[in-house]
């Protein structure tokens, strides 16, 4: 059995125009009207690697686009469109694909964000949905990175952390409310955690030119990380550092400014893990010992 790509792209025109659209469906380019400056990202999520051979097409979808949201939660925008990416075997079932081309148009349309273009790939391997994310910031909100972070700035998480490979990691929720509201507030720095908190902090310290240090007795634990823990004979703490995919934010801002934060609705949950000084790298605090982290842990393409 085989696909092929013009049937693919038949369903793809039947569509209805988005709004998002100035050009009509079918071109190889997609002119957009934003209204304000985009704020782009990419992900690419392959069978074998990120879901499990065979996964459902609603769930493969559905990870594909909303990992690639996170990262626009991470700059503080808000998703507008989206552009898709398909690779797949020649043999590969033409049904399953055009289920995978409807759950990237669902999941983005559910979050704001119309499936816009892309381009179908036959290759052989495992299938992947490579997805483009075009966002827009809040008016007259300034971009926000990694780099930011400076001494005496507060460490906040959105959420708790660890235990995401018992199922989360299929259905990540974007933070999109909170990251508008981190930038908007002044932060130094957001980060979206997908490979382990201690990886993710360790990348923003050094992106930003700081030392980081999380304090091991204040990081929220969800009841996954309890639970993988029984299995693992690690600490439920471990799985909250290393086990990544958990696609919460880390937020460095101004003590102040999370004071005045930390009240709203959208950041229930949210709570301060350590603070950035002077220095570099990533440094544990537990019980009161500091050591810095080893490096071991959390999730590193190539290795």
């Amino acid at each position: 059995m085989s696909w092929q790509e013009e049937r693919l792209l038949a369903r793809l025109r039947k569509r209805s125009t988005p709004e998002v659209l100035r050009t009509p469906l079918g071109h190889d380019a997609a002119a957009l009207e934003l209204g304000r400056a985009p704020v782009v990202c990419v992900d690419a999520t392959v069978e074998g690697v990120h879901v499990e051979p065979g996964e459902r097409p609603a769930a493969f979808a559905a990870k594909a686009v909303l990992r690639t949201l996170s990262d626009l939660a991470a700059a503080g925008a808000r998703p507008r469109a989206l552009l898709l990416a398909l690779r797949a075997p020649r043999d590969a079932e033409e049904a399953r694909l055009a289920a995978l081309l409807r759950g990237v148009e669902r999941t983005g349309r559910r979050w704001g964000a119309e499936l816009v273009g892309g381009d179908c790939t036959a290759a052989p391997g495992p299938i992947s949905l490579t997805v483009t994310a075009i966002g827009v910031l809040a008016r007259g909100a300034r971009p926000v990175s990694r780099s930011g972070a400076r001494p005496g700035m507060v460490a906040v998480v959105t959420g708790p952390l660890g235990g995401s490979r018992l199922g989360r990691h299929l259905r990540p929720v974007p933070r999109l409310e909170q990251g508008e509201a981190f930038a908007a507030a002044g932060a130094g720095a957001l980060m979206d955690l997908s490979d382990g908190l201690a990886r993710d902090a360790s990348r923003l310290a050094a992106t930003s030119g700081v030392a980081l240090e999380l304090d091991l007795g204040a990081i929220p634990l969800h009841r996954d990380a309890h639970r993988a823990a029984r299995s693992s004979g690690s600490l439920p703490v471990q799985h909250a550092l290393h086990d990544g995919e958990d696609h919460e934010l880390l937020a460095l801002l101004p003590e102040r400014a999370w004071t005045r934060l930390s009240g709203r609705p959208e950041l229930r949950g949210a709570c301060v893990v350590g603070r950035a000084c002077a220095g570099r790298g990533l440094w544990l605090l537990d019980a009161g010992v500091r050591r810095r982290w080893d490096g071991d842990g959390g999730w590193t393409h190539g290795e």
